[in-house]
């Protein structure tokens, strides 16, 4: 028989908001721009039809007088809307259709079609970081700011006067014949992220980035934050896949996030000594070549990550049982929760402890009986692996949590998998994850050119100076621990902590062959500058020399 929905519900919004599937960055950055309108909240769409490349098309050829010529010139503008403006699911196949425009402009999210433009809870994901970090508010405002520029916000009209490229000039067009609302139905959900460094490190990396809007093509600043905000929601899991089991094995206590020590807080002063214990570490092939030395040690400190999984499920498991039983709890009076607050995943993992044990065994008993009668076949009983869990004499809760890990396990490690694969923009331009496309041919943590241009911009500026920041040269020394220290990326070292044992001669060719190949990266995006073989001269520059006098772009 097929489990309760009681014991196959997964999904705890306290741990993180993602549903764990396949996530395309274009219809997150779609769903991100409607909780950054709403505050907060989804949209509820007024108009319900659904909408495809030729009603678009239509509308331009019959917009004449703002569109010269484009009626004259339909397949061409038919063709240029699917490809530069539309976001399509299964293109090219028979069952082809529009999920929604390119996130190029804010209100974008109006024209999605909510069937084919699902997030899977990274959206919310990524506003409740930003909303929970101290700097946050700020950079939420600035990419208001950015995304919805072009719009008068007290007319309610498009701004004539805005400069604005092609693509969303044609957007903004259909502004007037798609309104929504904020969906308030029902109450906003909203928990401080697990680890807020990582918050507070995203929120101060979208300011510094948003420096740059004045500087460079909007088209190129979208790239540029759809790829910071896939890295940082990838790299905030990463550090996920360890956080979680340590909160789960200290039963609750003593994690740096509770106690205000966060070593990821940016400004504090960059120290290896001090890093935080649940930093992530990963070493990056950026040779580009799978059969090169560094590739099997960036395949290694791949397959330690994603060896993790199991592990983690079990943990998120675990929270989500013990949410339900603290809800339990509350309800018979025995666990105060005060208004408008909620009981913390640190406070889930301390009802393991032995004051809520008889409390716990009860309802976990129940919980379990109740799946056993599910599973049991009349003919052939309970699944052998299920009676030996249940043989092992544990306690309760964890007779429960293993069962369902047994029936559940593989299906969750599944899409778990495949989302942080989505994440990490697997073999995708700003990836920091590559796989060779045979069949289980390993993965292997790479440093993609657009991704590294995109951390080098931040890395190159300096706070101060007459318009908040300016830019400076960095050796290359410097650029790489920043990365380690910043990031926890790793080009010429070994991880520390993450399952490396002390460096083999190889090992050490095979990372300065590394160093090497980041060089001639450096020099390929442009920031790279070499004046003489001496040391000290090959430095990282930044591509907008910005001074701290100046007092406008230039």
């Amino acid at each position: 028989m097929a489990l309760a929905k009681r014991d196959r519900e997964f999904r705890l919004a306290k741990v993180s908001y993602v549903d764990f599937k396949s996530i395309e960055m274009d219809r997150v950055m779609t769903r991100f721009f409607e909780r950054l309108e709403h505050n907060g909240f989804p949209s509820r769409l007024r108009d319900k039809r659904e909408l495809t490349v030729e009603h678009f098309v239509d509308e331009l050829v019959e917009s004449s007088e703002m569109f010269v010529g484009f009626a004259q010139q339909r397949d061409v503008v038919e063709r240029w809307v699917e490809t530069h403006l539309m976001d399509i699911v299964n293109r090219g196949k028979r069952t082809q259709a529009v999920a929604g425009p390119r996130p190029l402009h804010g209100f974008t999210y109006r024209f999605r079609n909510p069937n084919h433009s699902r997030d899977y809870g990274a959206a919310q994901q990524l506003y409740e970081m930003l909303a929970h970090a101290r700097s946050g508010p700020a950079a939420i405002e600035h990419l208001k700011a950015f995304f919805f520029e072009g719009f008068d916000r007290v007319t309610k009209k498009v701004d004539e006067q805005a400069i604005i490229d092609i693509e969303t000039a044609t957007l903004l067009h259909f502004l007037s014949q798609r309104l929504d609302a904020a969906d308030t139905n029902e109450k906003r959900e909203s928990y401080a992220p697990l680890c807020r460094g990582a918050a507070e490190l995203m929120a101060d990396d979208v300011l510094r980035l948003l420096f740059y809007r004045r500087f460079m093509p909007r088209s190129v600043m979208v790239e540029y934050l759809k790829i910071l905000l896939a890295f940082h929601l990838g790299v905030y899991h990463l550090r996920l896949l360890k956080l979680l089991p340590a909160i789960y094995r200290s039963h609750g206590a003593g994690t740096c996030c509770d106690n205000g020590t966060c070593a990821l807080t940016p400004g504090k002063a960059m120290d290896a000594a001090s890093m935080c214990p649940y930093s992530i570490g990963v070493l990056v092939d950026l040779t580009g070549r799978p059969e090169a030395p560094i590739a099997r040690l960036a395949e290694r400190s791949a397959d330690g990550y994603y060896r993790r999984i199991a592990v983690f499920t079990k943990s998120y498991f675990a929270a989500k049982k013990l949410d339900e039983f603290s809800e339990h709890l509350h309800r018979l009076g025995k666990l105060s929760i005060q208004a408008n607050k909620y009981v913390t995943v640190a406070g889930l993992f301390a009802l393991l402890s032995p004051t809520y044990s008889d409390q716990r065994d009860s309802f976990f008993a129940q919980r379990l009986a109740g799946l056993m009668e599910d599973i049991s076949d009349v003919d052939t009983g309970v699944d052998p692996e299920i009676a030996a869990v249940a043989g092992m004499g544990l306690p309760a809760f964890d007779t429960y949590i293993e069962s369902l890990m047994a029936l559940r396990g593989n299906f969750h490690r599944k899409y778990l998998t495949e989302c942080f694969d989505t994440l990490l923009l697997k073999n995708r331009p700003g990836a920091l994850l590559a796989q060779g496309r045979t069949r289980n041919a390993p993965r292997r943590f790479t440093f993609d050119s657009r991704l590294l241009e995109v951390l080098l911009q931040i890395a190159v500026l300096r706070p101060g100076g007459n318009q908040g920041y300016h830019t400076g040269d960095m050796r290359i020394d410097e650029l790489l621990r920043h990365l380690q220290i910043r990031y926890g990326i790793y080009v010429d070292q070994l991880p520390p902590n993450e399952g490396f044992s002390e460096a083999s001669i190889g090992d050490r060719q095979a990372l300065r062959e590394n160093r090497s190949a980041f060089i001639d990266r450096l020099r390929e995006v442009g920031f790279y500058r070499d004046l003489s073989d001496a040391y000290v001269t090959q430095a990282v520059i930044p591509r907008y020399r910005i001074s701290a006098e100046d007092t406008e772009a230039a």
